[in-house]
């Protein structure tokens, strides 16, 4: 029996399907049928077709990855070198940082992301003309990078410029972490110090969830007013949410401290008081009140309202030191000391609390007590001055 002529006439995978290589070869050379044998020619023809068969296989194998193309490759160097910086960043390392940068802006100036990069490095060194020199490219090549728009906002404000970072701020709102402030409070201080106080207070009114033109939002603003020393304006928007809301809490307390503040004392008692109609458990109040009674000489009212707010708040210095000092002018010393000495175990740094525990020692006839605590007030205030 002829059988060359199956494998002449054919593929060897149609004459034997589903049959690997190697196996088909072996089978072939092992096929006998009777006495039949293989021949030399039909041996050589099996190995002509393993061969051809395992081209075939090696042929249909999945290529492996292909590598990155260049453009790629750059991208992921960057990615990696920004990560770097931010570590650097993380660690207090600012400069260190942005020499990094800088030497991959040597390398490819046109980096995506590398504008950024180096005005967020900038800006955390608080060098903000660089930040937006930097700040204004990343801006510019992406306009819709809020990152990038609130940065350039936050460093014209902090560069002196609050006109320039208005439009900014109010484009972009959101919280971002390496800002590493609400951008929302500094846009009503921007409209404060460009003396906007309507605008200033409607953007407080957001940043605290309020209408803007509520008692809320007018007392936050009085706040703020406040603290940047615009003191004539806070009183009147102080006023202004009174008179929205008389019984709305801690309006009353801030007129009684900025009346307080203004040396208005038997005002401020009037604001405390009505503070505490409103709001009773509120121990600051307490202590204000304290305060005023005690520049009016009404030592006992003073002590009986302190008593009050260290009960309420046994944690702030504050009242311990006040304590001391009412305590000091009745003549008991001893008691003045103890509460005195309870404020320095809380903040040993404070150069009033041992000032006045010098005294009460010098009262008491204490010599050598007083002249330690006398000089390391001193000692603490000079410190104090030289930051």
């Amino acid at each position: 029996m002829d059988t060359s002529a199956g494998w002449v006439g054919g593929s060897a995978k149609a004459w034997m399907p589903g049959l690997k290589p190697h196996s088909l070869f072996a089978s072939y050379v092992a096929l006998k049928r009777g006495s039949f044998t293989v021949e030399p020619a039909a041996l050589m023809l099996g190995v002509m077709i393993y061969l051809w068969c395992a081209t075939a296989s090696a042929q249909q194998s999945p290529p492996g990855p292909a590598p990155l193309s260049a453009p790629a490759a750059q991208a992921s160097d960057a990615a990696s070198e920004f990560a770097d910086a931010r570590k650097l960043e993380q660690q207090g390392k600012i400069d260190d940082a942005i020499a990094e940068l800088k030497t991959l802006e040597a390398r490819d100036p046109s980096t995506k992301g590398l504008a950024l990069e180096l005005g967020t490095a900038y800006y955390k060194k608080s060098d903000f003309p660089k930040a937006i020199e930097y700040l204004k490219k990343a801006t510019a090549a992406d306009p819709e990078n809020e990152e990038a728009t609130q940065l350039l906002g936050l460093s014209y404000y902090l560069g002196g410029r609050p006109a320039d970072a208005i439009p900014l701020l109010e484009k972009v709102q959101g919280w971002f972490p390496r800002a590493n402030v609400d951008a929302a409070y500094i846009l009503g201080i921007c409209y404060i110090q460009i003396r906007n106080y309507d605008q200033a207070r409607k953007a407080f009114g957001k940043m605290f969830d309020v209408p803007g033109d509520s008692a809320a939002a007018y007392l936050f603003t009085a706040r703020m007013l406040l603290r940047q020393e615009y003191d004539p304006v806070a009183e009147e928007y102080a006023q202004r949410a009174a008179a929205l809301d008389p019984k709305l809490p801690l309006v009353h307390f801030l007129l009684g401290e900025l009346y307080l503040y203004k040396s208005r004392v038997n005002e401020a008692i009037a604001e405390f008081q009505k503070e505490l109609e409103i709001n009773p458990g509120h121990a600051p109040t307490y202590y204000k009140l304290a305060d005023a009674y005690s520049r009016v000489q009404k030592f006992e009212d003073a002590e009986r309202l302190l008593q009050r707010s260290i009960w309420l708040d046994a944690t702030s210095t504050g009242p311990f030191i006040l304590m001391g000092k009412v305590l000091e002018k009745k003549g008991e010393a001893e008691l003045a000391v103890r509460a005195l000495q309870r404020a320095a175990a809380m903040d040993p740094n404070n150069p009033t609390t041992h000032h006045l525990l010098g005294q009460a020692y010098r009262d008491m006839g204490k010599k050598e007590e007083a002249e330690t605590e006398l000089k390391l007030a001193e000692e603490l205030q000079t410190k104090q001055d030289a930051k």
